[in-house]
């Protein structure tokens, strides 16, 4: 660990976005606790940023004294123990409003002004699996049931910006037991439209338009995001809406509108549109297909929109850097921040 530069980056968080003044804030269950909540997440805030993959590695750098020079002298830093403790008991609230916090300071500091598609702020919505066992278990589980054997998982949709430049995660929102179904489908339009509404809430400014898996592709998303203010691109695939079936038989039936020779890395990109209105939903939608050759292969990327003045360009830019979410932010969350390691400690 190059000490002088982790020393530094921790100066600028407390300087610059005052991180200890929403740990200060923060409360748990605990009864007569040695050390009060900010005190146990600090060091689990230290091992986010350094990439520390288990509380056994963090309890080790602890007890050698490495985050000494961090903290005024005699300062004294709770074990891997209470650590576990705390986290069993502590709400996501505070946590929730310390990221508000830092997303509103990012924004105000311009840090993501080079980051935009196109200069449109572009954010990704997609729900991921965070831990699951068939042993260990909470009561905020969510439970499925195959035969005798029960499987205890902890689920969430997460936001985050896509397209060039850094990636800031804006939200995030877990599955809750009892109100929100453990089947994939069923709960993550739920839990989906429940992050969006509480990130354009915190955030109005952060996102200009969203983009979504084929799961989103029916107007209660759409109408919702429009209720909102934003703009919706989602993926669409066999579809049983009528409208969406006119819409690809229109399709098909017309010639490109664009035709891109050597699309980076492409060898070349097909571009179908047509302009329909899907079942409840008011305003008129684009209906895009990609037809994309590459090396031999022929795949398609049709998607459905609000945005009715994008160049296909940017369309197709968007579509791809969706994928960053799945590629880039969930694998940095559980694989290298340890996001795991707080559920069912």
């Amino acid at each position: 660990m190059r000490k002088n530069h982790f020393e530094k980056l921790v100066r600028y968080i407390k300087n610059v976005y005052h991180i200890e003044r929403g740990l200060n804030k923060l409360s748990d269950g605990r009864v007569n606790s040695t050390y009060c909540t900010g005190q146990v997440i600090l060091p689990v805030l230290f091992a986010f940023l350094l990439r520390i993959k288990s509380f056994n590695e963090l309890n080790f750098m602890i007890k050698n004294h490495e985050f000494s020079k961090l903290f005024p002298r005699g300062t004294k830093l709770p074990q891997v123990d209470a650590i576990r403790d705390t986290l069993k008991v502590m709400g996501l609230d505070g946590l929730k409003q310390i990221n508000q916090h830092i997303v509103k300071k990012a924004v105000e500091n311009k840090v993501f002004e080079n980051g935009t598609i196109d200069g449109y702020t572009v954010v990704a919505i997609d729900r991921t699996k965070f831990f699951g066992s068939n042993k260990k278990s909470c009561p905020d589980c969510l439970r499925i049931t195959k035969g005798e054997k029960t499987h205890n998982f902890h689920s969430g949709a997460v936001m985050s910006t896509v397209g060039i430049g850094p990636k800031l995660v804006s939200g995030f929102e877990m599955y809750k037991s009892g109100k929100d179904s453990a089947l994939k489908d069923e709960g993550e339009l739920n839990v989906g439209k429940r992050l969006i509404a509480e990130v354009v809430k915190s955030h109005r400014n952060l996102s200009d338009v969203v983009v979504y898996d084929a799961l989103a592709c029916n107007s209660i998303w759409i109408n919702h995001c429009k209720s909102l203010g934003i703009d919706v691109i989602v993926r669409a695939k066999n579809n049983n809406n009528n409208s969406l079936r006119l819409a690809k038989k229109t399709v098909n039936k017309t010639d490109a509108v664009e035709v891109w020779e050597d699309e980076k890395g492409f060898e070349k990109v097909e571009v179908y549109e047509s302009t329909f209105t899907m079942d409840n939903v008011k305003q008129p939608l684009r209906y895009v297909k990609f037809a994309i050759k590459h090396t031999n292969q022929q795949h398609t990327q049709i998607m459905v929109t609000t945005c009715m003045d994008m160049t296909l360009k940017t369309l197709f830019k968007i579509i791809r850097a969706r994928w960053d979410i799945e590629n880039l932010i969930f694998n940095n969350l559980k694989h290298q921040c340890g996001f795991r390691a707080l559920l069912c400690a």
